[in-house]
């Protein structure tokens, strides 16, 4: 893997696919020829406080709206949010990967946000899984916010041995008051992130949406880590930007070599442990038994 990546961090106007269409494209024709993949924030192309605005904004994959973004994939690859129906009409909040002028995978937010000021859950129906986005620029996982925050989302990606976690995000900004520099949530992000690079021995690049909605100020704070949780670039001011990193091979084959934990992984104990308290699984490890006395 040698990616050139550009993550994008935008401030989307809230139910205008036309005017976020024309932002993606702007920032997409500047970044094409010098890399290989921009990565945009959580729902991208809509905004994020949609409400009743949640059906008029879905698109399927075919939708002709889409179609500029298709072609310039040819160009480079493209990951960006938006709200997708589904062929059974289910809305789900989702993460599109473009590449050659097709849809290579589509991330649908597994961990919908329902507490606090969020109630995804009244609009959304949930993602069902983690399923790695094999480009010819790396093998990616992809992730949206609030998945972040569960361990298994990146976990399986780890046992996948995924090159890069792309994690897109429309986080509030939270913590003005508390003690530290800048925002709480800000910080709190950092810590996670680099604790996966880290732990998952992974590159990790993070797109984090910026302005304001219904009074509610986003975090901003675009980065990408290398395997060793090093920061390589980040988007530090609150306002909308880019900022550039090369993925490389090389620096992912080092961190991994000079701690295997993915060699020493024994994801067998955790699924014993899971299967206590997920009836499914009990149930499949019985009949396994069984069929193997």
């Amino acid at each position: 893997m040698e990616c050139r990546l550009v993550v994008a961090q935008t401030n989307p106007t809230l139910g205008d696919l036309r005017a976020n269409l024309e932002d993606h494209l702007a920032r997409i024709d500047a970044a094409a020829g010098a890399a290989d993949l921009i990565l945009f924030p959580e729902l991208s192309l809509t905004g994020y406080f949609l409400r009743d605005q949640v059906e008029e904004v879905a698109l399927r994959p075919e939708d002709a709206l889409l179609a500029p973004l298709l072609e310039r994939s040819r160009r480079i690859s493209i990951a960006f949010g938006f709200v997708e129906r589904s062929p059974g009409g289910r809305l789900y909040n989702a993460l599109g990967f473009l590449e050659d002028g097709r849809f290579l995978g589509i991330h649908r937010k597994v961990h919908l946000v329902s507490y606090g000021l969020f109630d995804e859950g009244r609009d959304f129906a949930a993602g069902e899984r983690f399923q790695v986005i094999e480009s010819r620029h790396g093998r990616f996982g992809p992730l949206i916010c609030e998945d972040m925050w569960h361990t298994p989302s990146a976990y399986s990606y780890f046992l996948d041995d995924v090159d890069a976690l792309l994690v897109a995000s429309a986080s509030p900004a939270r913590g003005a008051e508390q003690p530290g520099p800048g925002l709480a949530s800000e910080r709190t992000w950092n810590l996670l992130l680099s604790a996966s690079a880290l732990l998952y021995r992974t590159w990790v690049a993070f797109a984090s949406r910026v302005g304001w909605e219904d009074g509610l100020g986003f975090t901003g704070g675009s980065r990408v880590l290398d395997p060793h949780a090093n920061t390589r670039a980040m988007l530090a001011e609150r306002v909308p930007g880019a900022i550039a990193a090369v993925l490389d091979s090389g620096t992912l084959r080092r961190a991994r070599g000079e701690l295997p934990l993915r060699r020493d992984e024994r994801p067998e104990v955790l699924a014993a442990a899971l299967a206590r308290h997920v009836p499914l699984l009990a149930a499949l490890r019985a009949e396994h038994a069984l069929q193997h006395e």
